[in-house]
């Protein structure tokens, strides 16, 4: 579940791919404290901030997180809305865009997204030009309908935001339990006072 895209602009503005093999290899060669040839096209601090990215991906997610995946999933409206409420309620891009493997600039775009337009910015615009001749339509393509906010967008910010209730309420009973606790002790200290007078 955890791929992060690994392209990374060269000089000419290319994107470069990395096979799987070439990701695990770059992997094993940090922890014995090397770092391959860095390829040409790309400057060797960005090449080696990339490989300690595929480092944490695979600590967190395992050797079969570096695999092209997450990048070419087609993301729908409500699972881009349920990684933007998890980066809403205090979770951090890195976290959230690792745990899927998405790129955090993806993840950025969405949040930035979400807050200017709401849900509906979430839906993806069909691809290419219009058609010039209004008669002519694209078989099997339609364009998203424009939604109010969803039950389920709803229904997942009201998870969200119970989460945060629960963790508040957590802790005022833990602070409360402190607070009693102390009390307690206060009195079994004077009572003990009070026999040894």
């Amino acid at each position: 579940i955890c791929t992060l895209f690994t392209g990374q602009t060269s000089k000419e503005g290319i994107f470069m791919r990395y096979s799987y093999e070439f990701k695990r290899k770059c992997v094993e060669m940090y922890y014995q404290g090397l770092y391959p040839d860095t390829p040409e096209g790309i400057g060797s601090t960005e090449f080696h901030r990339t490989i300690r990215e595929w480092v944490r991906i695979e600590e967190a997610c395992g050797p079969e997180a570096l695999k092209h995946k997450g990048q070419n999933k087609v993301w729908s409206p409500e699972d881009k809305y349920a990684l933007v409420v998890r980066v809403l309620a205090g979770e951090s891009y890195t976290a959230v865009a690792l745990s899927v493997g998405i790129s955090k600039g993806m993840l950025y775009q969405w949040v930035r997204k979400y807050k200017i337009y709401g849900y509906n910015g979430l839906i993806s615009k069909p691809k290419g030009r219009k058609s010039k001749d209004p008669d002519m339509k694209k078989i099997g393509t339609r364009a998203p309908k424009k939604l109010n906010e969803s039950e389920y967008e709803e229904l997942i910010r009201l998870r969200a935001e119970n989460e945060v209730i629960k963790k508040e309420i957590a802790l005022r009973e833990e602070k409360e339990a402190a607070q009693l606790k102390a009390k307690k002790q206060r009195s079994s200290n004077n009572s003990v006072k009070k026999d040894t007078h």
